[in-house]
């Protein structure tokens, strides 16, 4: 779980509550026709931008992106493409046979290795594939953006709506305030919808996007390495450019007995 994301989620909702009851009840803040204009309206708005099967997918990405930590670290990764380079230095390519790893990617890279591909179609192969989850999490941040957009919009209608039916209305001085509270109860929801959930999500899309993007590239700078027959210590120095100059350290693996 990516515990950052749950915190600043939870943290942005309750300040916002805490406001709210500071000086009124919780009703005060609840209008379900406004909240239903905002809610309906944005989901419409979003339909007509994207396809349902992007929409769909940018929030299962969304769940399984922004809300878990799944993504390996880079240092980890040197270590572990460091120890495959040197098990392919006594074994050979076909050493990397039995080797499992909970990276998809990277499991995939060792794959094709070991099927005796030529390694320009596995870098073909490995970079069709990045070019693929860039493509995803291009589309999810999109989405996300675009309801970011939205719903400030639609909630900016909802009270043109309702101030249209409190003008309608004056002849009753005592349900201006009310009939007013109501009207901008769709901006509150339009910009709480943008403000903590949908943008704050497309940005946590797009630093996931650019992490994995990073890893993916290390992996293939790594295995194009390793096919060549690269010295390990030679390869781990040219990956360290990944890593900032404080998680250098150790990452060269041990020299051979």
């Amino acid at each position: 779980m990516d515990i950052l994301t749950l915190v600043g989620l939870v943290a942005g909702v309750l300040i916002v509550v805490l406001a709210m009851l500071a000086n009124a009840s919780f009703l005060t803040f609840l209008n379900l026709p406004g909240l239903a204009i905002v809610l309906g309206g944005t989901f419409a708005v979003t339909l007509i931008k994207f396809r349902m099967a992007s929409v769909m997918s940018a929030f299962r990405l969304a769940m399984s992106a922004a809300f878990t930590d799944r993504m390996a670290r880079p240092a980890e990764l040197i270590r572990e493409v460091g120890a495959l380079a040197m098990l392919v230095r006594k074994e050979g390519i076909l050493g990397l046979e039995n080797h499992q790893t909970d990276n998809e990617f990277l499991q995939k890279a060792i794959n094709l290795c070991v099927d005796g591909h030529p390694p320009e179609l596995v870098e073909e192969a490995l970079a069709q594939e990045t070019q693929q989850a860039a493509e995803r999490y291009e589309v999810a941040e999109r989405v996300f953006r675009g309801i970011g957009e939205s719903a400030p919009a639609i909630g900016m209608l909802g009270t043109l709506v309702g101030l249209v039916q409190m003008l309608n209305t004056l002849d009753d001085p005592s349900s201006i305030g009310p009939a007013m509270a109501i009207a901008l109860l769709t901006t509150l929801y339009g910009a709480f919808i943008a403000q903590l959930i949908a943008l704050p999500l497309a940005d946590k899309l797009q630093l996931k996007a650019e992490d994995e993007a990073r890893n993916q590239m290390l992996i293939i700078t790594s295995i194009k390495n390793i096919m060549r027959g690269e010295n390990p210590r030679v390869m781990t120095e040219l990956l360290s450019s990944f890593v900032t100059p404080e998680q250098r350290t150790g990452l060269a693996p041990e020299r051979e007995a």
